[in-house]
Parts: C-alpha cells; structure tokens; sequence
C-alpha cells in the first residue's frame, strides 16, 4: 500500500471540477484507491463519495492505493495535485 497526504490549497476546496480532475486521473488504474478526510473514507474513483467528504481549503487528506500499480497511482494524483495547483 502506497500513501499520500496531501494539503489541499484550492480556494474552494475539491468541488465538482477539481474532484472530477481526480477522478479521471485514478479511474484507467486497477488499485484499490481510497481518500481519507478526518476519519471518513470515499472510494476516489467516485465523484460522488469524493464531494461526501466536504473538502475545503486547508484540508488535510490522506490518499491510499493498494494494488499492483499503486505506484503509477500515487504518481499520477501528485502530477494531477501539480498541474491543476491542488495541493
């Protein structure tokens, strides 16, 4: 299993487009791929269970993947995290 904690620096948090930017990036990947924000876990491969959790600016999560292309997993959230200026 592979982690990443992460500081989320949008202004409006993870919203509609910027969780959608995650999504897609994580989708084409068979790991396991949960996100983690203050005890409560959403699925990242799902819009749905990634707006749940209510992440705003200044949010700390914590993105775990297990699988056998973790590492592409975590690789491809922190250059998505990079590109779009998420965290």
């Amino acid at each position: 299993m592979r982690e990443l904690r992460v500081k989320v620096k949008t202004e409006t948090g993870l919203h509609a487009r910027t969780a959608s930017l995650l999504v897609n990036a994580v989708s084409k990947f068979k790991s396991s791929i949960t996100v983690e924000k203050e005890g409560q876990k959403a699925n990242l491969k799902s819009l749905l269970g990634l707006l749940s959790l209510g992440v705003l600016q200044n949010d700390e999560i914590v993105i775990r993947a297990s699988g056998k292309d973790e590492k592409e997993v975590i690789e491809a959230l922190v250059d998505c995290g990079k590109t779009h200026d998420l965290w």
